[in-house]
């Protein structure tokens, strides 16, 4: 990880600015006269008359004070709302769970509603005995709960060639990380009894794309869960209802809803989201495959384009979330300056493998402009990179494991851009 020593040159895409501020905490400010607030003193409409009962509201509907805090998309992206993608709102939450309406998705055929009861996940293939389960079957098998992030692989993929979308949840905002509950794939290959030339897994879905993904049998008798329900209720019907895949720290493609079928084989089966999706195209025109994991990544989710400075100077907090595919993230930095100056960020709430973590930073901000970044340290001593670092390696063909830092302007007003930093 090299750090500059220079000046940061930025704009929308490189971004020219100067003189930034950093400090140090200070106590958070508050109304020193209370007395006279009519916001304190009068007594308010809802203290006054009886409010709704039970049963008076749809489940999970949130305040009305909050209900600009949904799932967004961006039209222009994808030509079909059927096979397309929207976005978890970040920059609107805190700790490390996602709730269950604010996932993102990405559907390649739209959602497939199922009807429980007819339910059914195969296993074949090079299998001993070929075997059929219900819904019903998977639940009597020893049930683990695991929470995990779930990254789209072309999650920041827009961020490639320059800073592109202005928004947290538009840069970022294919992740989201929840508690799975399900049974361990291994339990029902043991049953099927994997074949000893028995080597890859093809997962299957039961939607009209029929997604297919090839997947490595060591990975798929590690840690792989089918899961059937998410946060302790059962899955989303846009998450896969009633049954999917969850393949921890690995790219979302690879987590197939609505799954319907396990393959079992002796080489990968090369299909569309393996071939012609989800590879890395190189600047020679070469492009790898199989770049399974999630490299760690971070961002500041507040302040943010869609959350900006809004108290004006003073104690001002910093939060992000972080994440990586290989284990845990024990450490975060953070700088106000573009990269010349960096300051390690407070962890907060459980540390889990292959979950988000959330960090906190605080300072006293004078009012003048800020370059704000994080990066991302993981438990197996990797570095998340500058963009620029991953460009001189793999050029900007790619749309897919854009892990590169994030670099939010934040002027003297408190309104946040996304730019770059050189």
């Amino acid at each position: 990880m090299t750090e500059s020593n220079g000046p940061p040159a930025t704009t929308r895409r490189r971004f020219l600015t100067g003189s930034l501020v950093a400090g140090g905490a200070m106590v958070a400010g508050g109304r020193a006269e209370a007395a006279g607030d009519p916001a304190i003193l009068e007594v308010k409409p809802w203290a006054q008359i009886l409010g709704e009962g039970v049963d008076a509201r749809p489940y999970g509907t949130p305040s009305q004070f909050e209900n600009h805090v949904v799932r967004r998309n961006v039209p222009w992206l994808t030509a079909d709302p059927i096979s397309s993608v929207n976005f978890t709102p970040l920059h609107e939450l805190d700790g490390i769970i996602t709730p269950n309406g604010l996932c993102f998705e990405r559907h390649h055929a739209g959602i497939a509603e199922i009807e429980p009861t007819q339910y059914r996940l195969m296993i074949n293939g090079l299998v001993e005995k070929p075997i059929v389960f219900t819904l019903e079957d998977l639940k009597r098998f020893p049930r683990e709960n695991h929470l995990y992030f779930l990254e789209c692989a072309a999650n920041s993929g827009m961020e490639w060639r320059g800073a592109q979308l202005n928004g947290c949840q538009f840069t970022h905002g294919m992740v989201h990380n929840v508690m799975y509950t399900g049974v361990r794939l291994r339990h029902l290959l043991e049953r099927a009894g994997v074949r000893t030339n028995g080597k890859w897994i093809l997962a299957e879905g039961a939607d009209a794309s029929a997604m297919t993904r090839s997947i490595p049998l060591e990975k798929a008798l590690d840690d792989c869960l089918v899961a059937f329900k998410m946060n302790g209720e059962a899955l989303r019907p846009e998450q896969g209802y009633p049954v999917r895949l969850v393949v921890p720290g690995w790219e979302g493609n690879m987590w197939v809803k609505w799954l319907r079928r396990i393959e079992v084989g002796d080489e990968p089966w090369h299909h569309r989201e393996e071939t012609s999706k989800y590879t890395d195209l190189l600047a020679d025109g070469r492009a790898r495959r199989f770049t399974w994991v999630m490299d760690a990544k971070s961002v500041i989710t507040n302040p943010s384009p869609q959350a900006p400075i809004t108290h004006g100077r003073g104690h001002t907090v910093i939060t992000g979330l972080a994440w990586s595919g290989r284990g845990t993230v024990p450490r975060v930095d953070v700088t106000l300056d573009g990269g010349k100056n960096w300051r390690q960020a407070r962890m907060d709430g459980p540390s889990l493998p292959m979950s988000l973590h959330r960090f906190y930073f605080e300072f006293d901000w004078d009012g003048r402009p800020l370059l704000l970044q994080s990066r991302a340290h993981d438990s197996t001593g990797y570095v998340q990179p500058t963009k620029n670092e991953l460009r001189q390696v793999r050029g900007e063909n790619s749309i897919y494991h854009n892990n590169g830092i994030q670099t939010w302007y934040v002027n003297e007003k408190g309104a946040a851009e996304n730019v770059e930093v050189s």
